[in-house]
């Protein structure tokens, strides 16, 4: 018996001490979203997974996939040889739309060991044509208040005789839509169907909305409001930029138990009135009458026997899209840190962070009690409420009370940007719970940390994030509180690859870069903001157009997502071939370019040193830059002849910068930082005069007393270029500034987000014009991609993009003591971060499964380098592969966890 237990254990022991190295399949995905509803039945969906494991240099050798629409085998791929892990695509039979799928997993590592099948994961696909919709589009069957144009609501009953198995509602709209069913709300997201294009690509939700239905009588309702399609957008009183119409389409797709289907759809028999929402508009807020509320109006036995009916209209379904980015929902909450008597006499709350929703706000009062809160971002030098800044935004939400129970009040289609609420009206005593802020941004998933010793740079990270929140709202904004809010092209590719580290961007910009394509010129001009609402002339600004090169290079370097590429390819080509038409002998010399926008010009500047860059020579760098990306592009999509043919523009492209704006002894027409850099960072310069070029540059730094002048095309590269010339130490100076301009500057006058200028509110704390000062602007939050990539040192390489093949290079300097970033990837987490010890240094990795990285130890000898305790060259797990310039000690190794101490440090 003694025997029998004891065997008994050693198997319990070794069974235990297996688990503990074992691979296991974690975080599936399809199409980089967990099990997703409504994904295109017209391309192929793509799968990810990641391995984890406890070991060391774990890689998958093989995968086998598995597909099921309920017992019915859609794909069976047997064991493919493989490492790829990340965008597996789909081959197995025709996908059927409104299907629910599931999927699993196994993988084979390199050691010949199997996992246990993955955990299942789903995904459901959408409507494949125009005819799958039965659904007719319908409009109110009564004439509108053209002036105010009070929100619709629609309304339908209907019984369900059967129990339901399965429920998919498939809603949108011209304008913004909340459904409910039965009382009940569909879905989290806000602010849809989103923002696109309109006329050329209108998305639709899908909703799984069998929890809400139940045998019997059932009813739908869905209010629409004004939103991008038909509210005001930019200026001069633009409306109706797509229609005037507040359309609504929805389709219920019901599959009862016994495997009948029904769809319940918008027609003809729906009914339709006006509600509580007496305006809506997104620069300017929205008006609440509870008053006229028509309570259980989005549940049975309501009678709208007074209702209007509706009329059918024949609105385009050619353009409808499923949607597969991250919708708008709500996320952090903020209750105000203090409530303020203003100078002026005002009640203003400070919820302690300029941030992009609205207020929710608990009241009872006397039926007709008007509560009015407005909106804005800081306080004047008085401490007086200032909104000027929103030039003629009126960011106001107003609600009328009924008189009746105490009841919680929010906007429906609208957003503000503020810190700060003044509220007047408020029936009683303000009481600071009674009020609580609600940050509303795209559902991207927080991906990217990096902290450090200095605690200003901790807040700048704080600020570039919360740029990122306040202005991802289904596109990227330039400007959340003012009358704007719009697409800006130039911002977003400035930005593009500091967004990738802090969330997951890859379907956002993906989803936007359509519309980028979309709205493209014919002859391939790409306008200043997308969707373009400011006019057919408004494009072809060079940096602002570039983006739809830039961005496309940036997502498929970030995620490895080739499908961007071959999404955006014609894009890219129209664009440098746009360029192209634009030149003479190879050189841009018209049209009409923002240039290095909001750059430093110095007013006591009269020694010809200031900062106005040539806005040609500008264009002359990036008609080079979009062309070098459409030549990596062309060769990774295997486009030789392309990639032939652009690359001799490119030499070509560069000569005649070199003819034109260079003087034999290598000085730049314009001697400005952002000529130098966006030069030397697009390799416009011959090899030779690089280094000299890199000196002018820092010099110019020195004249300004160590501090930048670069506006928004300059800053995201000046020091990544300073970085790479070896002047680390002149980048670290310019990031540390604190003194204006610099990055530091507005987190010592207590910004909490991105400013759009230097000096949006200058050291006696009076504000730039308020024509065009926004305090949540994220372009010049681009300098986090230097913090990430080169103080941490968390990189990628473009031979294994998205993270495959790692590089950690720390640049320890500015006095810092510490620094550490951590990347959630496709793969798993990847981490790098190091402390200074007096002459030590220790160095933290984490390297996922199945990638690889390689390491630079900043050490002159692997004499001096221990891993987890032992010296590196009887460390087995890692290969030392060179000494890089007597300053780094580079090594590669796989996944796990490692620490490195590196011993009397120079």
């Amino acid at each position: 018996m003694k025997k029998q237990l004891l065997i008994a254990g050693w198997c319990i022991l070794l069974s235990t001490l297996g688990a503990t190295g074992q691979v296991t399949l974690q975080h599936l995905l399809t199409e980089n979203l967990v099990n997703p509803l409504g994904i295109n039945v017209t391309a192929t969906p793509r799968f990810s997974w990641q391995l984890a494991s406890s070991q060391r240099n774990v890689q998958q050798a093989a995968w086998e996939i598995k597909v099921t629409a309920g017992k019915t085998v859609a794909w069976n791929s047997g064991k493919i040889t493989s490492n790829q892990s990340v965008q597996v695509p789909y081959a197995g039979s025709a996908l059927q739309p409104a299907t629910k799928y599931s999927w699993q997993v196994r993988v084979w590592d390199t050691s010949g060991h199997v996992t246990p099948w993955s955990a299942l994961a789903s995904f459901q696909t959408a409507l494949a044509t125009p005819a799958d919709w039965k659904a007719q589009w319908i409009t109110p069957g009564f004439t509108e208040d053209a002036a105010d144009r009070p929100a619709i609501l629609y309304r339908k009953s209907f019984t369900l005789p059967k129990k339901v198995r399965t429920a998919t509602a498939y809603l949108t709209a011209h304008g913004m839509y909340e459904a409910q069913i039965n009382g009940k709300r569909v879905g989290d997201a806000y602010l849809t169907p989103g923002w696109t294009s309109y006329n050329k690509r209108l998305q639709y939700q899908a909703y799984d909305v069998t929890p809400l239905l139940v045998n019997g009588p059932n009813a739908i309702g869905v209010t629409v409001g004004n939103g991008w399609y038909r509210g005001y957008l930019a200026w001069s009183g633009n409306k109706n930029s797509w229609g005037s119409d507040a359309a609504l389409l929805m389709q219920l797709v019901i599959t009862y138990t016994d495997g009948s289907t029904k769809n319940f759809i918008t027609d003809s028999t729906w009914r339709t009135s006006t509600g509580p929402i007496r305006y809506d508009e997104i620069y300017h807020g929205e008006t609440v009458d509870t008053r006229l509320e028509k309570k259980g109006w989005d549940s049975t036995g309501f009678n709208d026997a007074e209702w209007s009916g509706v009329q059918t209209a024949d609105f385009s379904k050619e353009v409808l899209v499923s949607t597969y980015n991250e919708p708008v929902k709500k996320h952090e909450t903020f209750k105000p840190i203090k409530v303020l008597t203003t100078p002026d006499g005002k009640t203003v709350l400070d919820f302690g962070q300029n941030l992009v929703g609205w207020v929710m706000v608990k009241a009872k009062g006397n039926s007709g009690d008007s509560i009015v809160i407005k909106h804005a971002e800081v306080l004047d030098k008085y401490g007086n409420f200032y909104t000027e800044n929103l030039r003629a935004a009126k960011a106001t939400a107003t609600y009328i009370l009924d008189g009746k129970e105490e009841r919680t009040l929010e906007p429906h289609f609208t957003f503000f940007g503020f810190r700060y609420i003044l509220v007047e009206g408020y029936p009683g005593e303000i009481n600071p719970d009674n009020f609580t802020a609600v940050a509303l941004y795209s559902d991207m998933q927080p991906t990217g940390s990096f902290t450090c010793s200095q605690p200003l740079l901790n807040q700048l990270q704080h600020n570039i994030q919360w740029g990122q929140r306040g202005n991802f709202l289904d596109v990227p904004t330039d400007c959340p509180q003012r009358d704007e809010r719009l697409g800006w092209t130039g911002d977003a590719q400035a930005f593009s690859r500091t967004a990738t580290f802090n969330f997951g961007v890859n379907n956002f910009f993906a989803k936007w870069l359509k519309d980028v394509a979309a709205d493209q010129k014919a002859d391939g001009s790409v306008p200043y903001v997308i969707p373009n609402v400011l006019g057919p002339n408004a494009g072809g600004s060079t940096g602002w157009a570039d983006v739809c090169t830039i961005l496309p290079w940036n997502m498929y370097l970030a995620y490895g997502d080739k499908r961007i590429l071959e999404d955006q390819y014609n894009s890219m080509k129209a664009w440098v071939g746009y360029m192209q038409t634009q030149s003479k002998n190879d050189l841009w010399q018209t049209g009409f370019h923002f240039g290095d926008w909001l750059f430093y010009r110095p007013f006591d500047d009269n020694d010809g040193k200031a900062a106005v860059t040539d806005k040609y020579l500008i264009a002359q760098c990036f008609y080079a830059h979009s062309t070098q990306l459409l030549v990596n592009a062309a060769k990774q999509l295997g486009k030789t002849e392309d990639a032939a043919t652009y690359g001799e523009l490119l030499q070509k492209i560069k000569a005649a910068f070199v003819k034109e704006y260079l003087t034999p002894n290598g000085r730049l027409v314009s001697g400005t930082q952002t000529a130098y850099v966006l030069a030397l960072q697009f390799d416009m310069l011959p090899e030779a005069l690089r280094a000299q070029a890199a000196d002018r540059l820092v010099q110019n730094i020195k004249d300004y007393r160590n501090h930048l002048t670069t506006g928004f095309l300059g800053t995201p590269y000046l020091c990544h270029v300073l970085n790479r010339f070896g002047y680390t130490d002149i980048a670290y100076n310019l990031l540390l500034q604190e003194t204006y301009p610099s990055w530091l500057y507005p987190v010592k006058m207590g910004a909490t987000t991105i400013w759009e200028r230097w000096d949006g509110q200058k050291p006696d704390s009076t504000f730039q014009t308020p024509g065009m000062n926004s305090f949540n602007h994220y372009a010049y939050g681009a300098i986090g991609d230097w913090m990430y990539r080169v103080i941490a040192g968390l990189d990628t390489y473009e031979d294994g993009p998205g993270y495959k093949h790692i590089k950690i290079q720390p640049h320890p300097g500015g006095n810092l003591t510490n620094a550490a970033a951590t990347l959630q990837t496709y793969y798993g987490t990847v981490s790098s971060g190091w402390t200074i010890n007096g002459t030590d240094i220790t160095l933290d990795a984490e390297i996922p499964a199945n990638t690889t990285a390689d390491i630079y130890l900043p050490a002159s000898s692997e004499s001096t380098i221990t891993e987890s305790g032992i010296a590196l060259s009887a460390q087995k797990d890692v290969q030392v592969t060179t000494t890089s310039d007597d300053q780094y000690v580079v090594i590669k190794a796989g996944s796990g966890k490692y620490h490195f101490v590196i011993s009397a440090r120079k």
